[in-house]
């Protein structure tokens, strides 16, 4: 066993990466105040190739110092939009065919692992500030809210730490779905 080379690694170009085929993912980041989280979400994007971040309310955008030294380069590379207002940006992705799902410990939320992701079904996470959690008002319009399983003493993770949980579970079970 070795690490492999930068090489080995066949990167794509940004331009080669925005002509791929994405996952039919959406984050929608409401009201995140941490550059520094808005940032890693973008790098995570990157990595599971999704379609697009929608930055809403006080979320941080590029151009920002504090992004860039995250996303190491990501908003080039990641499609994103700003709302100002969390509750129109979620309307207009449910109108574009995208089930609404929120990330939040809630009643009736689901584990993350329950979770049915579809071949070609279009889904936006919303994941919410980080003090105040997804506001209440986006629940009426979710089709659905998950939850990821916690062992420890502490009740929540950082947000961008759940956002690489949900996407890669949600990738994962995306190609066991196109595989099968």
């Amino acid at each position: 066993m070795r690490k492999r080379s930068m090489e080995e690694l066949n990167r794509l170009s940004v331009e080669a990466f925005k002509n791929t085929k994405k996952n039919p993912f959406v984050l929608l980041l409401d009201n995140v105040r941490s550059a520094h989280n808005v940032g890693s979400a973008f790098r995570t994007a990157d990595a599971f190739a999704i379609e697009k971040i929608v930055l809403c309310g006080i979320s941080a955008t590029p151009p920002n110092r504090e992004i860039a030294k995250t996303a190491l380069g990501a908003t080039e590379s990641v499609v994103w939009e700003h709302w100002p207002n969390s509750e129109e940006a979620v309307a207009r992705l449910k109108a574009d065919g995208y089930r609404i799902i929120i990330v939040e410990q809630a009643e009736g939320s689901v584990p993350l692992h329950r979770l049915n992701v579809a071949d070609n079904e279009k889904l936006c996470f919303v994941f919410g500030n980080e003090v105040f959690g997804v506001d209440e008002k986006l629940f009426a319009l979710a089709d659905a809210c998950v939850e990821i399983p916690q062992f420890g003493t502490k009740h929540s993770l950082n947000v961008s730490v759940s956002v690489g949980v949900v996407l890669w579970e949600c990738c994962r079970k995306l190609v066991a779905s196109i595989e099968s």
